[in-house]
């Protein structure tokens, strides 16, 4: 059953034939720089922590395992190959790419299945590795998911494209580029207290705003890391989440949204058309609003990027995003604390492993286990994920609900 703008007056009969899914276990590997681990080890990393958790293979019907980018390892057919890695190989699997939304597409692909009685419990799970190249040659790859015809051939990058935005957004609402390196001075402080982070250091402000230009207005402190590393959850029907834990972190809410392939063609370069929709989508399945939320993981791959997703979620209207950052409404104590496992800024971006990350970051939070108690969110009973590819083009939201 698909939720979103298309089909939100689906019957109540229609609605009851979906089972409730739960999140009921996570594990995470280190991200980075890490030369001292190939894609399959990276993906054990991260299983490790479900292995020790007492699901073991026998208890898993079916996985989704996927990566984003076949270029940084010129590997093909990796779900078999991440499969044969954790003893999985005799259990149905399948990859599912979209950029950086893979790990969240992969999670709305299982949750499609497990809610439709298709499988009872699966292994969802996200991995990259991508310093095995140059930072350029990268760049060049992340690049080819623009459009090779108009864009990529006359140098238009990601970061290319996050300029534009912060540029326009920095006219239209007189904003100044402090605030946002304000965003990654509070995106550094977290990452810092996350062990699993690939940048774990604090940064001050005037560093922040100083550091080497990328893509003006944008300089490096604005922008997200080229990580290696893997994330991965296990998806439960309701009859059989007690046999895996007390503490199941409910699917509430799922959200679908896109936009237009080259940004000339949107209506406002403020604001990602596809993200508002997704976010409204899952609110409206989850029955709740922008305010219900305890906290939030954000697709934080350029700071300017964190700021227009406060305000295409609902946590404040357009131009106003700054208020949340100059009050220190983001932090871990504040209204809406946001990405306090140090984001894509500092805790890293493995495309196909983010937004699992992400969804692993609010089971830690939701079950009081931060491992540095500094950034514990208190009492977090809803959470949002909110996950972005490309410019916009792919777009998934999540809200996750604690369960005890």
């Amino acid at each position: 059953m698909i939720y979103g703008p298309a089909n939100r007056a689906q019957t109540k009969e229609k609605d009851d034939l979906a089972r409730r899914v739960a999140v009921v276990a996570g594990g995470h590997s280190k991200f980075g720089k890490r030369y001292d681990a190939t894609m399959r080890e990276l993906s054990q990393e991260a299983f490790k922590y479900i292995y020790d958790e007492g699901i073991t293979q026998d208890k898993i019907d079916a996985t989704i395992l996927s990566y984003a980018a076949s270029q940084f390892t010129g590997q093909g057919a990796g779900s078999a190959l991440i499969a044969d890695s954790l003893g999985l190989h005799d259990k149905p699997h399948l990859r599912v790419e979209s950029a950086c939304t893979t790990g969240t597409a992969s999670l709305r692909s299982a949750w499609g299945m497990v809610a439709a009685g298709l499988y009872d419990v699966m292994l969802v799970l996200g991995v990259e590795q991508m310093n095995r190249v140059s930072s350029s040659v990268a760049t060049e790859y992340m690049s080819q998911a623009g459009d090779m015809r108009w864009e990529y051939p006359y140098g238009i990058s990601f970061p290319a494209f996050y300029a534009l935005m912060a540029s326009r957004y920095m006219h239209e609402y007189d904003l100044p580029h402090e605030v946002l390196s304000m965003i990654s001075v509070k995106s550094h402080h977290y990452g810092a207290r996350n062990p699993k982070s690939h940048l774990p250091r604090e940064v001050t402000l005037e560093e922040a705003h100083n550091s080497v230009p990328i893509c003006r207005p944008l300089n490096l402190y604005d922008c997200s890391l080229i990580t290696d590393g893997a994330a991965a959850v296990v998806i439960a029907a309701e009859d059989r989440v007690k046999e895996f834990t007390d503490e199941p972190m409910w699917i509430k809410g799922i959200g679908a949204g896109a936009s237009a392939m080259m940004i000339q063609d949107r209506e406002s370069l403020t604001s990602i058309p596809g993200a508002k929709r997704a976010a409204r989508a899952a609110f409206d399945m989850a029955g709740l609003e922008p305010k219900d939320m305890d906290m939030a993981q954000v697709h934080d791959c350029f700071s300017i990027a964190e700021m227009i997703a406060y305000e295409d979620i609902g946590f404040a209207e357009p131009g106003k995003g700054r208020e949340l950052v100059e009050n220190k409404e983001i932090y871990h104590d504040g209204k809406i604390p946001v990405n306090c496992d140090g984001g894509l800024k500092s805790k890293g971006h493995p495309l196909g492993a983010t937004g699992l990350s992400m969804t692993y970051e609010i089971l830690k939070q939701m079950r009081g286990e931060a491992e540095d108690q500094s950034r514990q969110i208190d009492d977090v009973q809803y959470g949002l994920a909110h996950n972005v590819g490309q410019s916009g083009q792919f777009v998934n939201v999540f809200v996750f609900e604690r369960g005890w």
